[in-house]
């Protein structure tokens, strides 16, 4: 049966959507076509109808997960509206956020996949981290000195942290890498010395 043109687009979308999750939970190189398109509930045949190749398909889930994850950030960061980087951080930095990888941080399961990734791929992780810096930027208190540096170090805390307690066996010590970096991540953020987080956990 011949498909519609709004078929063929929600099925594009069910892909992309899709591919953004089994990317991040095997990796770019970790699942195939077949495999990425079953897990849509189509065949391999239709593929290259809608994509013009597997890094085609990485770039637009890559981007997709982003979009999905900065609304989770708003989220989070809106259940405390005057101290908003704080449950961010800690619902990043949490045991839960670590264990989801497939609705994660695009980022941190997938970082080192793109580094040898087309460019196109490249280009989407770019625009994604671009946009985290941002948004952490404008969590932080407005006297905090620059704002954008400070964001780009709490970033890469944030995503170094989350890949270190995902490569290790010891639950124990995966959690005190979080508890860790959030405590740090809080400790420098604050504008007040007075009011700085310390000793807390996840």
């Amino acid at each position: 049966m011949r498909v519609t043109r709004a078929q063929a687009e929600q099925n594009r979308e069910r892909v992309v959507d899709v591919a953004s999750r089994l990317f991040r939970k095997h990796g770019f190189n970790g699942i195939g076509l077949a495999d990425l398109m079953k897990g849509a509930g189509l065949t391999q045949g239709g593929f290259y109808k809608q994509f013009a190749s597997k890094d085609d398909l990485a770039a637009k889930a890559c981007a997709r997960g982003y979009a999905a994850v900065r609304e989770r950030w708003r989220e989070f960061a809106g259940r405390d509206p005057e101290r908003p980087l704080e449950p961010l951080v800690r619902a990043y930095l949490s045991p839960e956020h670590r264990d989801e990888q497939a609705e994660g941080c695009v980022m941190a399961a997938l970082g080192a996949d793109a580094a040898r990734a087309a460019p196109a791929v490249r280009a989407a992780m770019e625009e994604g981290v671009v946009a985290y810096v941002e948004f952490l930027a404008a969590c932080l208190p407005e006297d905090v000195p620059d704002r954008r540096q400070r964001a780009m170090a709490i970033a890469s805390t944030m995503i170094g942290a989350l890949v270190l307690s995902r490569s290790i066996n010891d639950p124990a010590l995966s959690k005190e890498i979080l508890d860790a970096s959030v405590r740090d991540i809080l400790e420098r953020s604050a504008a007040d010395p007075q009011s700085r987080v310390s000793g807390q956990s996840v």
